[in-house]
Order: structure tokens, then sequence, then C-alpha cells
């Protein structure tokens, strides 16, 4: 007996052990291909970009979409900074899917919007829409209301309103700087219409002080849930977007702040409804369009223009969030399982689709594996005690290192919380990610996995405090 618990646990620890290196290595060369991005525009003045090229962005009006439920708190501050933005030409189609609460009413008031008479154009299959409203003091605010369907729904019918032939998507509980549009439609711009999806960086508001729509103090929020998620973004964004971005491989970008080419998408079918990862669902039918029509076109991550957007504060909330994340994530694989390994699809098929299967989807599954392995390895005895420590130097280097790196890559490079103290509080709080976050995040991740097995949909409820209050900052 004693033998085959031997050769269990050299087996299950070296197996992890290996993995646990890989993906080390995979990280360290995604923060490498990041760093080097990033230097390579840190002494760019982007002001001067935007200046030079404000022609340009005249012959490339967008739509900006704002699929909201619910969300009353939010809205209007979110309604705000996108009135405040610098952009030649754009409209503002807020998209009400059935809310229950104030939502409309405080939009109507708010905005002073009276019912239009305006056929849309249903390109994409939607539910029901009710009435259209146009705003008196901004005319190319609309406000759209329609029978609830789910967000993928709300953003078809923003689409098939829409008039122009970029659409910018964007939550209802998030602001955009007043540069934010200008700086993710750069690559379409030099790209000559090459690239046919942008997402940009999102980041965390709990914390910031705003008022009027416009962010005026970037400060940290002081719940250490929410500190740890503004790492967790960090990494998330400055290093595995920015890497896979370089070789188009990117097959997430975030539904709270991205750009479209309106025709590509229509040609793909529009947001999928009834998945839960419709943003992810989307990106991944764009590149299978894009490959086998062979065409030349990109999707990109820049991470110059912010979207700050408010994140869960209690564990519970957190925990409903990640479970439908990796659900989507699955959801999305599985519904394009063919793709993997499929030389028709290039490097999407064997390095993107592996990665995501392996590394995303399977590496919660492993990594939880290898803390149950550190605990067992303690209880019985110094024979396990070399692979437990190197296992635990790995943990480390993915948990804290990476994210630490990715502190003061944000420090040095882009600098959106500009007090050290900020960063020093980051640091500090990333050596105790192991001990407490990470664990709890990595089974609330294996729970979607079985909600996927069990096909079952879980939405969950996301509380809002709004980002012009001080009850964000508890």
């Amino acid at each position: 007996m004693k033998n085959f618990i031997d050769i269990f646990m050299w087996f299950f620890g070296g197996t992890i052990i290996i993995y646990m290196i890989i993906v080390t290595v995979i990280y360290g060369l995604m923060y490498l291909f990041a760093l080097l991005k990033v230097r390579k525009e840190y002494r760019l003045d982007k002001t001067i970009f935007d200046e030079t090229h404000i022609d340009s962005f005249y012959s490339k009006p967008t739509s900006i979409i704002v699929p909201a439920y619910n969300e009353e708190v939010g809205v209007i501050d979110s309604v705000r900074s996108l009135l405040s933005l610098r952009y030649p030409e754009f409209e503002i189609i807020i998209v009400n899917d059935g809310s229950t609460d104030r939502t409309q009413e405080v939009i109507i008031e708010q905005f002073k919007m009276k019912p239009i008479h305006k056929k849309i154009h249903e390109e994409l299959k939607t539910r029901k829409v009710i009435q259209v409203y146009q705003s008196e003091i901004h005319p190319h605010c609309i406000l759209i209301e329609k029978e609830n369907g789910g967000k993928a729904d709300a953003l078809n019918v923003g689409i098939n309103y829409s008039k122009f032939p970029y659409f910018c998507s964007i939550d209802g509980d998030s602001i955009l700087e007043e540069s934010s549009l200008l700086r993710v439609m750069k690559p379409i711009i030099l790209s000559d219409e090459e690239v046919i999806a942008v997402g940009g960086n999102v980041r965390i508001a709990n914390g910031i002080h705003m008022q009027l729509g416009t962010v005026f103090d970037m400060k940290l929020s002081k719940n250490y849930l929410v500190l740890m998620q503004v790492i967790e973004y960090l990494r998330a964004f400055l290093m595995g977007r920015i890497a896979l971005s370089q070789f188009n491989l990117v097959l997430i970008i975030s539904g709270a702040f991205s750009v479209f080419s309106k025709r590509w998408v229509i040609e793909a079918g529009g947001y999928a409804t009834g998945t839960i990862g419709e943003d992810m669902e989307l990106i991944v039918k764009l590149h299978r369009l894009i490959l086998e029509r062979k065409a030349k076109k990109r999707i990109e991550f820049v991470p110059d223009p912010v979207c700050w957007t408010e994140a869960p504060q209690t564990m519970s909330v957190l925990r409903r969030q990640r479970r439908r994340w990796h659900q989507g994530l699955l959801e999305s694989l599985w519904k394009h399982k063919k793709m993997t390994l499929n030389p028709t699809y290039g490097g999407i098929g064997f390095i993107a689709f592996p990665y995501f299967w392996v590394i995303e989807c399977l590496g919660p599954v492993i990594e939880l594996s290898g803390y149950v392995y550190l605990v067992i390895a303690f209880f019985l005895g110094s024979i396990y005690y070399e692979m437990a420590l190197l296992l635990l130097l790995l943990f480390v280097i993915n948990g804290v290192i990476f994210s630490i790196s990715a502190v003061i890559f944000e420090a040095w490079g882009l600098k959106r919380y500009p007090k050290n103290s900020d960063t020093l509080r980051m640091v500090l709080l990333s050596f105790t990610e192991i001990f407490w976050y990470r664990p709890i995040t990595l089974f609330w991740r294996c729970e979607g996995i079985l909600n996927f097995l069990r096909k079952k949909s879980e939405w969950g409820k996301m509380e809002r405090v709004g980002l012009s209050t001080k009850e964000q900052e508890k």
C-alpha cells in the first residue's frame, strides 16, 4: 500500500510540477513580449497622434451601444462620460433590456427623452422593440426600450438601429475617459480597415472619485477584495492580451469596452443569445469567419484607452461572476472545438485554442490539485518535502512574482495610479495572493466547469453602488 502511495504521489506531484513549469515559461514569454511592446511606445506622445489624425477619424463615425438592465445607479454617469468624448462624429444608443428598476425613467428625465417613430432594420433577429426615444438636448443620444432578452439581444438591437460602419459596446456601469474612443480606434485608422475589432483596457473604478461622468482622482479602493481584483486585471490585460494581440491570437476582448466593424459582426451572425460568454463567442466567430474566407483581417487589443468599471465588493458576488466567466469560456471553446489543432485555422487553431484549453480552461483544476498536493505532502512526511517546496516556488512565481511585475509594469508604462503609496500597497498585497485569493478563485472557476458539465446557466446579479458615491470605498 505504501509503495502505491509513493508512486501515486511522485507521479501526481511530478505532473503538476511539469505543468506549472510550462505555465511559468509561457507567462514569462508573454511578459517579455508585453514589456517590449509597451517600452516601444513608452516615450510617444499620444496626444500628438490624436491631433494629427483627427481628419481620419471623421471617416470612421462610430455608434456607441450601451446595453442596460437594472442600471439606474450608474447609467447616468456612464452616458455623461460618453457625451464628453473627444471624437468627431458618434451616436449613443442606450438599449433598455426590460429593466425592472427605474433605469428608463432616470434616463428619460435626465436627458429629456421624447418618443420618436423610426423603423429599425432587422438585420439581426431580436426580441420586440417597444419604443424609441431621442434626447431633446443631445440629439445624437437615443434610448431604445425593448423586451428583456439578455445582454447579447440588447447589443443586437443596438446594431440593428446603428447608422455608422463601426460600433463600440460599453457596459451600462462603465466610464470612458475623454480620449478613450480616439485611442481604441487608432488600430483601425492606421491599418486601413485591416483591423475589424479592437479591445480596450478595463480598469476597476471602485475607489476613484468621479463627478458628472468625469474621473477627477484615481485612488485605490480600501476594500482588499477589490484591490486584489485590480492586481488581477493588470495581469490579464497588461500581460496576456498585449502579447497575444501582437500575433493576432486574441480570443477574448472585454465586452465592457470594445469596437467592431458592423459589417463583419453582422456577417458573423451578431452576438449569440442564450450563451453566457457572448463577448468571447463573438471574437471566436469573427476569427473563424476571417480564416475560412482567408481574409487579411486582424483583431487587436490596445492597453492605452481606458474604461473604468465597477467590480464586485463581496465574496458572494465575485463567486458568481467568476463561475459565470469560466463557464462562458468553456462554452465557447466547446462550441468551436473543431478549430483546435485544425490547420485550416492557423495560429488560432494551433496556438490560441490549445493555450485556452490547457492553460485557461483546465488550469484551475490542475493548479487547485497542486494546493491539495501541498497539504497531503505536509501530512505524509519529509519524503515529499522537496517536491512540495518546488511546487510552492512555482506557485510563488505565478501568483506573486508575475503579479508584482504587472503592478510595476503599470506604474512604469501607463501610470494610471500616480501615487507611489498605491503601487506599494498593491505590491505588498500581491505577497498574500497565493494564501487566500488564488485558491478561492481557482475553486470558483472549477465550479464554473461543473456548471458547464451540468448544463446549468447561472447569470447571477451584480449589486451596483454607483461610481460617484462614497459607498464604493467601503
